[in-house]
């Protein structure tokens, strides 16, 4: 019987050719990050500030084109994360490519909570400043109703409104939402559950963004804290004499930097709505039970029956798929569709799939869906019609 082969061994100067080879490209691209003069701008769609409350602002967006749909979108996003993610760049921005479709946008920008902000409730903000964002939008834009266009916990936090008052709601729009908690696919979900958020919040009152930005980050620590740096190093190869590879390093520089901005710009949390979406959706479940109250008035779904589209990314770490999937099942809405894109958590809002998948595919849903009520009857026969032909 003949002895198998021993598996080759690496020689040990390839190790250290490797290393002084990624040491080299770590230095440099070090040195032009740190040569980097420009100030990074984000969230450069035009707009106007068209009403405030507290620290909370409500945006409107000059349009690109003319408005075919006269059903405004107003995007909720969460009060982790800046709302600009969906504005990062103009090639990368969820916003400008919902306007380029001829939709009129609105967009909630939460501040930055501080002192007395430590007691505002969830109720604060769901028949606080979300009610009266949606008057607003209401009142500017002449429409009775608006589409709620939720983002992570912005779109929980748009699901509890649309309960609570459908008569508002024209259609609902929910992008990686979290409504079921009780999964252990992600490290965020089964870390919450172990949380003594009361600990938390009485000692701390705001919630540091930074120290809620460690957990995020600790959910996929390799690839948030060392690949992403690796990758870009590894792109910023060029030669001297090389003005097109140095114009393209620029860009690369500044796609990075903005992210890194965002990622960064983590506003703390009003102490008591953290306390209280903590424990009664992380730790107890109330939300897909239909159980959680929000002062003395319950948040049933099956309220909801306004037309629903709810969007996930496929390999999301943050929301996993098993917790927005059953939002569907959960509402009374007959019109209903569920859309998942291979994509992460934050590559829907920036990855190349988002301009050129993720925004036209909801654009599409909406767009029949904010016309006018006989406009829309007329439109729903047409596409019924449509698909019996296709049948």
């Amino acid at each position: 019987m003949s002895t198998p082969a021993p598996a080759p061994v690496t020689p040990a100067y390839t190790y250290a050719t490797d290393l002084i080879e990624d040491t080299r490209r770590f230095v440099k691209g070090m040195e032009i990050l740190l040569e980097h003069p420009e100030e990074i701008t984000v969230a450069t769609t035009p707009h106007e500030v068209v009403y405030t409350e507290d620290k909370m602002k409500l945006m409107h967006y000059i349009p690109t084109v003319e408005r075919t749909s006269p059903v405004p979108v107003f995007i909720i996003y969460a009060c982790v994360n800046r709302y600009y993610i969906l504005d990062l760049q103009p090639e990368k921005s969820v916003v400008r490519k919902l306007l380029d479709e001829g939709l009129d946008v609105y967009i909630i920008d939460w501040g930055y909570p501080s002192g007395s902000d430590r007691y505002l409730t969830l109720n604060d903000y769901v028949e606080g400043y979300v009610n009266n964002a949606v008057d607003k939008i209401r009142e500017l834009s002449g429409s009775d109703k608006v589409t709620l266009f939720g983002v992570c916990q912005g779109g929980t936090i748009s699901v509890m409104y649309a309960t609570l008052h459908p008569e508002k709601v024209k259609n609902l729009v929910t992008l990686v939402t979290p409504i079921n908690f009780d999964t252990d696919k992600g490290l965020l979900h089964i870390w919450a559950k172990a949380l003594d958020v009361d600990r938390v919040v009485d000692f701390y009152g705001i919630v540091p963004g930074d120290l809620l930005n460690i957990g995020f980050l600790l959910t996929d620590p390799f690839r948030l804290l060392i690949d992403k740096y690796v990758g870009m190093f590894e792109r910023l190869e060029c030669k001297t004499d090389d003005k097109e590879c140095q114009r393209r390093n620029e860009e690369i520089i500044k796609n990075f930097l903005r992210m890194e901005k965002w990622i960064f710009d983590s506003p703390g949390q009003a102490g008591e709505a953290y306390r209280q979406f903590m424990k009664d959706l992380y730790q107890k479940n109330l939300l897909i039970k239909n159980e959680m109250m929000l002062d003395g008035k319950r948040i049933d779904l099956r309220k909801i029956t306004m037309p629903l589209l709810n969007v996930m990314a496929e390999t999301d770490h943050l929301v996993p798929n098993e917790a927005s999937l059953p939002l569907a099942d959960a509402v009374s809405s007959e019109d209903k569709e569920t859309l998942v894109f291979p994509t992460g958590h934050i590559g829907i809002f920036v990855g190349s799939r988002s301009q050129k998948e993720v925004v036209p595919r909801i654009a599409e849903w909406l767009k029949p869906r904010s016309l006018p009520e006989g406009a829309q009857e007329k439109g729903k026969r047409a596409r019924g019609k449509s698909r019996g032909r296709t049948g």
